[in-house]
């Protein structure tokens, strides 16, 4: 069984997640302003893999999650708006 944790955005990742994920985050961050809130990275696992998740601003329902196929282990960032239709894939 593994544990979930949460940290600050711009903030060491825990070190147990795969350096490509720990790239994904950075990647995120890079885009995000990580000055202006205090936004927190949420970790869970599902079946051995990491989930991770980007609270959404304060002026914002947008949310960003962070997966990994299972099949080839590819990286996948997603982030989406509930009030919009579209989402971006990356």
């Amino acid at each position: 069984m593994q544990l979930g944790t949460r940290w600050v955005m711009g903030a060491e990742p825990p070190a147990r997640l795969p350096a490509e994920v720990v790239a994904a985050i950075r990647e995120v961050e890079r885009d995000r302003d990580t000055a202006s809130s205090p936004r927190r990275w949420t970790l869970t696992w599902l079946e051995g893999r990491p989930i991770v998740e980007l609270d959404p601003a304060t002026d914002s329902d947008e949310f960003t999650t962070i997966t990994v196929d299972p099949d080839d282990h590819s990286v996948s960032v997603r982030t989406e708006n509930p009030d919009d239709e579209m989402a971006e894939d990356s």
